[in-house]
């Protein structure tokens, strides 16, 4: 994340702080590799403070692009595979760089490597685009990992909010998704007792804890 005390939110497209980039790539790499992870969000980072967005977009996307791939080429040594993360600027975080799925798949068919994928947080997603299904439906060759909250609180999937989970975990399997789907979410109270919306899912679809058949099914 570069040096969050400075308001840096990642580096990995910010103009002149490519060393401290390589620096913390290969930091997490180390961590990564004790933990047996074999994904990493390369995070792009924020806008400069006081620059202007649209004046800054060329330089800050060679700047990505250069980075990924750098990225790609040591991560590949390790058989591991970079996420980049769209996060939305309307409420999040207002000065992120990569804002929407679409800026995403641009600057990874300009970078071009097979081990650098979408990290697609359905949240920000929606915030920015909506249009879930198609969004899905159409970057996902490129999705690597999903993550989900409640929109727009952020909460548990099954608080109030915009987004029909049941709907979109069914869409997920039925294109063929294997990967995880992380919890990115502020629980509205207790951790644990807020994952009960798992357990009630899994009972609708006929699923023990852990989403194994049961003898009905």
């Amino acid at each position: 994340p570069g040096d969050q005390e400075a308001g840096e939110l990642g580096l990995a497209a910010v103009p002149g702080r490519q060393a401290a980039f390589r620096q913390g790539l290969e930091a997490a790499v180390h961590y990564a590799s004790a933990v047996g992870c074999r994904r990493i969000h390369v995070m792009a980072g924020r806008v400069p403070l006081g620059a202007d967005r649209a004046a800054v977009a060329g330089e800050m996307e060679t700047t990505f692009i250069e980075n990924l791939r750098y990225t790609a080429d040591l991560l590949a040594q390790k058989d591991m595979i970079g996420l980049v993360e769209p996060i939305n600027n309307r409420i999040t975080d207002p000065r992120y760089y990569l804002n929407t799925p679409h800026q995403a798949a641009a600057i990874l068919e300009k970078v071009g490597r097979p081990n650098l994928m979408l990290q697609l947080d359905l949240f920000h997603c929606q915030i920015m685009d909506g249009n879930l299904s198609r969004n899905l439906e159409t970057y996902f060759p490129l999705i690597g990992h999903i993550q989900i909250a409640q929109v727009p609180g952020r909460h548990e999937p099954n608080s109030p909010g915009e987004l029909n989970f049941p709907y979109i975990f069914e869409l997920l399997e039925s294109l063929g998704y294997t990967g995880y789907v992380g919890c990115e979410y502020a629980p509205k109270g207790d951790t644990l007792k807020g994952l009960g919306w798992l357990r009630s899912y899994w009972e609708s679809r006929g699923l023990q804890h852990g989403g194994t058949s049961n003898a009905n099914e």
